[in-house]
């Protein structure tokens, strides 16, 4: 799903907003979401899930071109925990989904 498929599931959903509305609200939300990582927070949905940022320590790497090897600095990346509703729900699914067998 990409951010136009949700804004028009949104819209879809919610008759009395005009897609312009919908764009506004999706925008606004992982905007939110965002700036909230990059301040550091947590942001916690709960049934669905949490974002947090993970902290990679500096590294050695190599070049695999010359084999020379090379400074990693330190990094600081998101990272998504999905909730225990949502594991669930997906499980269920993808069994169901392959207990019906092969689609062609």
């Amino acid at each position: 799903m990409t951010r136009s498929d949700l804004v028009e599931e949104l819209a879809s959903r919610f008759g009395q907003l005009t897609h312009r509305d919908a764009e506004y609200a999706v925008k606004t939300i992982l905007d939110a979401m965002s700036d909230a990582l990059v301040r550091g927070h947590r942001i916690e949905i709960r049934g669905f899930g949490s974002f947090s940022i993970n902290r990679r320590p500096p590294r050695m790497g190599r070049n695999p071109r010359s084999g020379e090897s090379v400074h990693i600095p330190e990094k600081r990346v998101p990272h998504f925990k999905p909730g225990k509703a949502l594991r669930e729900a997906v499980d269920k699914r993808t069994a169901a989904d392959s207990a019906a067998g092969p689609r062609g």
